[in-house]
Order: C-alpha cells, then sequence, then structure tokens
C-alpha cells in the first residue's frame, strides 16, 4: 500500500512513478499510518545489544506509551472526517492526473 501510495505522489507531482523517491515513501507511509517519522522509534542492528534486565524479565512492564494523538478536546469523529476528506483530495488528484495522461496519450 505504501508502494502504491508512493508512486501516485510522483504520478501527481508530474514525475514518473516508477521512479518515486525516498521522500514519496516517507510521506506516502505518514499519510496511511497517520504517524509523523519524528513519532515512530528507530530500531538499528545493535538493538539486541542495549536491552536491559528489565526486557529480559517475562511479566516486567516497560514504560508508559504515549496517548493516541487525540487531545481530550478532540473529536475522534472530526478527526476521522478530516481524514476521509484528505483521502478523497488525494483521489481526486491522482484521477486529474491519470486524465491529463490520457490526453497527453491522445494528442501525440
Amino acid at each position: 500500500m505504501v508502494e502504491k501510495r508512493a508512486r501516485e505522489i510522483a504520478m501527481i507531482d508530474e514525475r514518473n512513478p516508477d521512479e518515486f523517491t525516498e521522500t514519496d515513501w516517507h510521506q506516502a507511509k505518514n499519510e496511511l499510518t497517520g504517524v509523523e517519522a519524528s513519532h515512530v522509534p528507530e530500531m538499528d542492528e545493535d538493538a539486541d545489544e542495549e536491552q536491559s534486565e528489565r526486557d529480559e524479565i517475562v511479566g516486567a512492564s516497560g514504560h508508559r506509551v504515549p496517548k493516541s494523538g487525540f487531545d481530550e478536546d478532540e473529536n475522534v469523529g472530526e478527526e476521522l472526517v478530516s481524514g476521509g476528506l484528505e483521502e478523497a483530495a488525494h483521489d481526486q488528484m491522482v484521477e486529474a492526473r491519470r486524465e491529463e495522461l490520457e490526453q497527453e496519450r491522445e494528442q501525440q
């Protein structure tokens, strides 16, 4: 899904969808997950070495997980509607670009 979205972003930007960039990929991932890149924990190859004893104890509790991103004042319904509108706008831009490409092919 992320790759498909990245290709669509490249196409909307009037670039070859088969040559989407890393920026397109990250934007697509953020759009689909709703998570900003700065909030995603990165794992490196040395992660196993960095585990503490607490990580190995069965039943040990970890740290508090951040809230889901919704403030108490925000309405979840409003957030869902907003996300739906953004998705609809993306779909319209993809369709408009496809129509432009089709018209360009017909003119050749």
